[in-house]
This record gives structure tokens, sequence and C-alpha cells, in this order.
């Protein structure tokens, strides 16, 4: 059937019935090819879905774990909200950062408290905030700028690099190595296996003929261990990080479990690492590919930081979706949803709905405002780490810019292979070589 005959969605009248569980065949977002294709080509397929069909029902991708029927693609910013505010409706805890339908105990091993519903999730969620004390935050900030000095100190009289291995990678895997009190020496053992968590699709870090299923439990066992082992021993040995405070504090008469605090150090390292360090990248790509924004941003760095940010962050969507399950027979965009369907908001598709954003192709540093959804949508799961990663990304570029001036990308970025984490494995920069401090 043709579109026209299936039209509906977001502006489908009550009186209309909804559309089937169907997709139109000029996009598949069940197709790695389409994810490993032109960002021009993605931008131009959901556009079209936002424009025609903002709800379609695609089959699962291929996977070693049994699949289920499909699941409803949300396309459009609305619609999105709606579902991330209404957790009561639409959860968590049957799968939020995969597709197939993980063991429980699996799906929490890798997501922790992403992967949880209330009261669980408040639980969790209230004990790790506690222990980000005013002081701990402050100091915290001191230390990104320490940090970000060193990274470009170790580069600044190459002249070249690999913008993402020697720079962008490097500053969110200190600090939160550091904020967790995490050895130096273990660094480059966590930079790999977060690596091989989050590309465990892409041939780079996982062989295609290997048994992924293994390959993901093996890395983050190995996680879990080293923290494991660190959290024991901050129990007698207590210092001024985060661990220390989280194996020590009790919120409520409550504390974290072992394997809670194993479960939230991996999503601190994955998340924490992968999301902040592609935004960056990502960043210095946009303003390689848009020189009059780079250029305004250096005559007034500090005036034009903020909205800057927010504008990288809303561009690269480093997290491209997010799943919800239903709970119980509903509609959304007057689209009928049954208990048990999958939907994936598609983050990186609202961040272009040009219902909300003018010229949403557009890279414009002074967008104001910039209601994106880079750091989640509205409700429970709204990204706790989000004033780090503005913070890292703030205090980065204003290293770059200001010692580096005139860096930029010196060839086309090698992305990762995947549809869930809009990833830069590589990209070489070229810039002045300058003297390190």
């Amino acid at each position: 059937m043709t579109v026209t005959e299936h039209s509906g969605g977001a502006g489908e009248s009550a009186g209309r019935q909804p559309r089937p569980k169907a997709a139109p065949d000029w996009v598949n977002l069940s197709d790695m090819d389409f994810w490993a294709g032109p960002f021009g080509e993605r931008e131009d397929g959901f556009a079209r879905l936002r424009a025609e069909w903002p709800l379609p029902y695609y089959p699962e991708p291929p996977s070693p774990l049994p699949g289920g029927p499909g699941y409803w693609a949300v396309t459009r910013h609305a619609d999105l909200l709606e579902v991330s505010r209404r957790p009561e409706d639409f959860c968590s805890g049957r799968g939020a950062t995969h597709i197939p339908d993980f063991p429980t105990e699996f799906a929490e091993f890798f997501g922790s408290m992403i992967e949880m519903d209330d009261p669980r999730h408040h639980r969790l969620r209230r004990i790790v905030s506690r222990a980000f004390t005013p002081r701990m935050i402050k100091k915290f900030e001191q230390d990104v700028e320490t940090a970000a000095a060193a990274v470009v100190d170790d580069v600044a009289a190459l002249g070249s690099c690999d913008f993402v291995t020697e720079i962008a990678a490097r500053l969110p895997l200190k600090v939160i190595c550091d904020m967790m009190g995490v050895p130096e020496k273990d660094y480059g053992f966590i930079l790999d296996r977060t690596n091989t968590i989050i590309g465990v699709a892409d041939p780079e870090y996982v062989p295609e003929d290997a048994d992924h299923i293994t390959v993901l439990l093996t890395a983050g066992a190995e996680l879990a261990a080293l923290l494991t082992e660190l959290g024991a021993y901050r129990v007698e040995n207590p210092v001024d990080d985060v661990i220390s405070a989280l194996v020590n504090g009790n919120v409520d008469g409550e504390r974290l479990t072992a394997d809670e605090l194993a479960s939230f150090f991996i999503l601190l390292v994955v998340a924490g690492n992968e999301t902040t360090r592609n935004a960056i990248s990502h960043g210095l790509r946009l303003l390689t590919e848009n020189p009059d924004q780079r250029a305004l941003w250096l005559g007034d760095f500090e005036r034009y930081a903020p909205t800057a940010v927010e504008e990288i962050v809303r561009v690269a969507s480093p997290v491209v979706w997010m799943r919800r399950t239903a709970t119980r027979d509903t509609v959304l965009a007057d689209q009928a949803v049954s208990e048990g369907d999958k939907l994936l908001m598609y983050y990186w598709s609202a961040n272009r709905d040009g219902a909300v954003f003018p010229e949403p192709r557009r890279f414009d540093i002074t967008r104001d405002p910039n209601p994106h959804v880079g750091y989640g949508g509205a409700g429970p799961h709204f990204c706790l780490g989000a004033h780090l990663a503005r913070r890292e990304i703030t205090i980065m570029f204003r290293e770059l810019l200001g010692r580096l001036p005139d860096i930029h990308m010196a060839a086309e970025p090698q992305r990762l292979r995947s549809s869930f984490i809009n990833g830069i494995k590589h990209m070489p920069c070229a810039f002045t070589p300058a003297p390190g401090v």
C-alpha cells in the first residue's frame, strides 16, 4: 500500500483508523547499511519519515538472541517527549539500550539504572546522586581544566594527530577514572573494554565471526572485577573519590550492593566516556565544515560557549536512540500501541525536527532556544551526567581554540558501525604546532 493509504501518525485525527504495523520501503532503520551511509542520506530519510510516516513499525534487525516482532520508530520531537514523560505507559525495565529482549540481569548489568523503572530506579539514582556532594563536584570541575590542559600539552608540538584517540577520548576517560579513583595504569584497559562494549558490531573492535554475546559478557565482567576489587580496597582505605563515597556511604539506611556498584561503574565508564568523546569529535568536524561558525566562536569564546556546546550536542546526538516498552494498551500520536510493543526513541531524528528547530540542518552556535534531547527527553531518565558533559566539552574547546586556533579535521572521519551510538573511531586533525605548557 502507498503512504497516502496509510496516512496517519502525529497529525491523524481521533476519528481515523490508526496506521497498521508497517513501514515504508524507502528507508529501513533496521538495515546497518543505512547507518553506515552518508549523514545527508540519513537526514533525508528521517526528514521524510517525520513528514510522511512519523511512527513506522520495523522488523527487528538480525541478532544472536531470539528476536521479537519489531518496534515502533518514534521520529518526531513532540512524540519522543511524550514517551519520555509517560514512564507509567512506556517503561525502561524491559530494555532500554538494546532491541532484543535480554535477560533482566544481563540488561541491568550493562545498563544499571538506565534499564530500571521506579521505585528501583529512584532508589539507585538517589544513592548515587548523594555521592556527588557540592564539594566533590567543585573538585571535579577543577580536575576537568587540569586534564584538558594536559591533553593539549601532549599533542601541541606535533602539528597533527588522531583527534579521537589522542584528544577527544582522553579527556572524559581521565575525568571519569579520576572521579572513581581508578589508577592511571588501568586507563588503557578500561578504554579497550568500553570500545568493545559499544563497538560490538564493529569489526575493528570485535571480529565478525566472534560470539558477540560472549565477548560482551567478558568485557563487562572484566570491568566489574576491576571495580569490585577497587571497591573492597576503598572500604578499608577511603579517599576523596566517588568509589569511597559509594562503598562507605549510607543514604536513608541504604547503600549500593557490590553488584549495583559494579554495574554503575560500567554505565559511567561506557556512557560517560563514549558520549562525551563523540560530542567533542563531532564538534571539531562541525567547526571544520562550518568555518563561519568557527570564526564566530574564536572571536568571543566565552560569549558563545554555552549555546555552541548545546548546538554541538544537538547535531552530534551521540546516543541515536533509546528503547521503551509499552506497559499496557495505549495511544501515541493517535496510533494504537499494544502492551509489550517496543518503541525506539530516535533522538537523532527529534533533534532535526523542523517543527522545533528552524533550519535544522544548519549548524548555528547562536541557536537559542535549543530544546534538544541530546541528553534524553524529559522524565526520570534525563542524563545524570549532563552537567559534567557540558563542562568537559566547554573546557576542551576552550583549550583547543585558545592554544591551537587553527586545529581542523584533516580527512574524513572513520565512523563506528552502530545504529545506537553516533560514533567516530578515528579522525585525522592538523594544526600549527605550539609549545606545550
